[in-house]
């Protein structure tokens, strides 16, 4: 299955809101440094680094095959 433009752009935008979504966690937990996060918030970070790192290989598996 070779990805065509649209669903290149598609994610990438993908990619881009989920890394926004990873810094914002970051910065709110800087920005409360004195409490540790809760397993739930930690759990949600870990699933949005695995989505970006998911579709990334998805994107570069169709590039070395296009």
């Amino acid at each position: 299955m070779e990805l065509d433009l649209d669903e290149s752009s598609l994610a990438i935008g993908r990619i881009e809101r989920a890394l926004s979504r990873i810094e914002k966690a970051l910065a709110e937990r800087a920005n409360h440094s004195t409490a540790p996060a809760d397993g739930t918030d930690q759990t949600a970070l870990k699933a949005e680094v695995a989505a970006v790192i998911g579709e990334l290989d998805r994107l570069i598996a169709e590039a070395g095959r296009g």
